[in-house]
């Protein structure tokens, strides 16, 4: 690693304060995204600013129809929640299905959605269920909020403080894993609420995105035999050593049904 200054402030606005005046400052939640590149000294950042002293920042509750998860809760606490397993079930157990069990306890639903990786599980959730991004600033629509490779619609000084989670009448996430990073090679969230249908798609591309072909296909009968014979294009999917767009494309077919069948 290179030198850097450690702060550990003790509300939001500190940390904001502390981002505004430091050269090339970087947010630490989870870690397990910006240490390693760290320690390969791949990023150089001249302040980390750890967020696990901020008070408020986690915790999950129900308010009417919506599910509120602070930004530094853990992936095990939302897999393992009774609100999350009663209210949004295909939620938890995509929580539950990130990693390893050390990846669970120490990630956090914050820090993913703002790393915004092209293979994680949480922006299929976010924009499958039509989430809401709450910042320090805010409240920014998972529709408007990823908008490429490890890019999102943050802007400079802005900290994830919650997400939002509208509860669906139906949903189900469906995921083809590596089986060494346990990251979507392929997954698939699928969510009705009222006549919105969402069907939202990671690893596959260079950004999370939803799947219109399927969400109209859907929109009539919310069944797997309604997505026989509908297809998705392999032009913008990634190819890699992986997988080969074509296979991810088909991939895409097939973890939308079972989606689809666990909804």
């Amino acid at each position: 690693m290179y030198p850097f200054t450690y702060h550990r402030p003790a509300s939001v606005r500190k940390a904001v304060n502390l981002l505004a005046s430091s050269e090339d400052a970087k947010i630490l939640a989870g870690g397990h995204t910006l240490l390693p590149t760290m320690k390969q000294r791949l990023a150089a950042p001249s302040d980390l600013i750890d967020l696990n002293g901020v008070e408020g920042l986690s915790g999950i509750e129900q308010k009417g129809r919506t599910i509120h998860i602070g930004a530094m809760t853990r992936h095990a606490e939302v897999a393992n929640s009774d609100v999350v397993k009663e209210a949004i079930p295909a939620l938890a157990k995509l929580a539950g299905g990130i990693g390893d069990p050390h990846v669970r306890h120490r990630g956090t639903i914050g820090g993913s959605v703002a790393n915004n990786d092209p293979n994680a599980d949480y922006p299929a959730a976010c924009l499958g269920l039509g989430a809401t991004i709450v910042t320090n600033k805010r409240k920014i629509p998972a529709d408007e909020f990823f908008v490429g490779m490890f890019e999102t619609a943050l802007e400079e000084g802005e900290i994830i403080t919650k997400v939002l989670f509208p509860i669906p009448r139906k949903a189900g996430y469906a995921k083809f894993p590596n089986p060494a990073s346990r990251y979507a090679l392929v997954g698939v969230f699928v969510s009705k609420r009222g006549k919105d249908v969402r069907v939202a798609v990671t690893g596959a591309g260079p950004c999370v995105f939803r799947a219109t072909a399927l969400e109209e296909a859907l929109a009539g009968r919310f069944a797997a035999k309604s997505l026989e014979g509908v297809t998705v294009s392999d032009a913008d999917l990634n190819s890699d050593i992986h997988a080969s767009a074509e296979y991810r494309a088909h991939l895409i077919g097939v973890m939308a049904r079972r989606a689809v069948a666990a909804a």
